[in-house]
């Protein structure tokens, strides 16, 4: 049995404009120990999925579908059910370190506050173990800076000090939420390289959200490409950057600058933008923006079609792509 099962999972905002679908037709597994990235554009569902996940979705939100934890049935749980998972079972290390933690609360009282709650620790015992895990994962000289507030650490402090919160219970699944979000490219390498030490030394499963393909390339096993709610294009990551298929995958990829890249060269770029969700086509939700559109691609929800084994693209113009790979893919 896989440690999370994600079955047509569909995520509908009530909005003054009409229903918006965030998330439409999500379905993958995530097995125990096991590394699983999703990319996309800033608003294609990513955050949305994994706020399903943890039962975080806003009051305007409905859930049809299936998330199985562990075999436990997620989407059926009241809030207070979630809160015994959220931060025991399943942790998240949030993109902005200063929204995830409290700045009228010293981080020792932070790490240390699901010690309490889920492991029903001491005070005492408690902070032992806070200072123990604000060590492991780089903070300074962690027993003298305990009692020290959100605001006087740095950024990638912060961030550190938000995966030790993550870690506190030891879930057996990690979500990673953007966790390099405004941190320099320095800092960046050594809180995924924390991420990634870390999941192996204590065999989590890993959820890793980003729109740098870069950092998904060096992280993960599998990945899941979103557009417009949906997964475009999934697969081993291997095999997903080697064999790209999906119109929209191809136009991420052509959009980034690579080392040979002439300077002052201009980069290629999707044509169009992205529509609000409330305008999505009822087919594809890349018709349009695809220079491959034809008026069935309005129509009709493509299935994923396999590729080769595990890795599936859902178009419905898969031939005419592949056809036209060696091409520019701009409009």
């Amino acid at each position: 049995m896989a440690l999370l099962e994600v079955d047509r999972l569909h995520v509908r905002l009530r909005t003054h404009r009409g229903p918006a679908y965030a998330v439409r037709d999500m379905s993958f597994t995530l097995e125990r120990g096991e590394t699983l990235g999703l990319v996309g554009e800033s608003g294609c569902g990513k955050t949305m999925a994994v706020m399903a996940l943890m039962g975080l979705l806003p009051e305007n939100a409905e859930v049809t579908g299936s998330i199985r934890f562990d075999g436990a049935e997620l989407t059926a749980k009241t809030d207070a059910q979630m809160c015994e998972i959220r931060g025991n079972r399943i942790g998240m290390i949030f993109q902005e370190p200063m929204t995830a933690l409290n700045p009228v609360h010293s981080i020792g009282r932070q790490v240390a506050e699901p010690l309490r709650l889920h492991r029903g620790l001491s005070a005492d015992a408690a902070r032992k173990e806070a200072i123990a895990l604000l060590d492991r994962v780089g903070i300074p000289d962690a027993a003298r800076r305990i009692d020290a507030y959100p605001h006087q650490f740095s950024g990638g402090q912060r961030q550190r000090v938000t995966i030790a919160m993550a870690l506190a219970c030891g879930p057996d699944l990690l979500i990673a939420d953007e966790p390099t979000t405004a941190l320099d490219v320095t800092i960046q390498r050594q809180i995924l390289e924390l991420i990634s030490d870390l999941v192996a030394e204590r065999g989590m499963a890993l959820m890793l959200i980003s729109h740098d393909l870069g950092v998904i390339a060096q992280n993960v096993a599998r990945m899941l490409v979103m557009y417009g709610g949906s997964v475009v294009e999934s697969g081993p990551t291997e095999a997903v950057f080697a064999h790209r298929m999906h119109p929209y995958t191809l136009g991420l990829f052509a959009a980034r600058p690579g080392l040979r890249s002439r300077k002052g060269a201009r980069l290629a770029t999707i044509a169009g933008s992205v529509p609000e969700l409330v305008d999505l086509p009822p087919g594809c939700p890349f018709a349009g923006r695809c220079r491959f559109t034809i008026p069935e691609c309005h129509v009709t929800a493509p299935p994923p079609v396999m590729i080769e084994a595990g890795h599936h693209a859902r178009c419905i113009r898969l031939d005419a792509v592949a056809a036209a790979r060696q091409e520019p893919l701009t409009a």
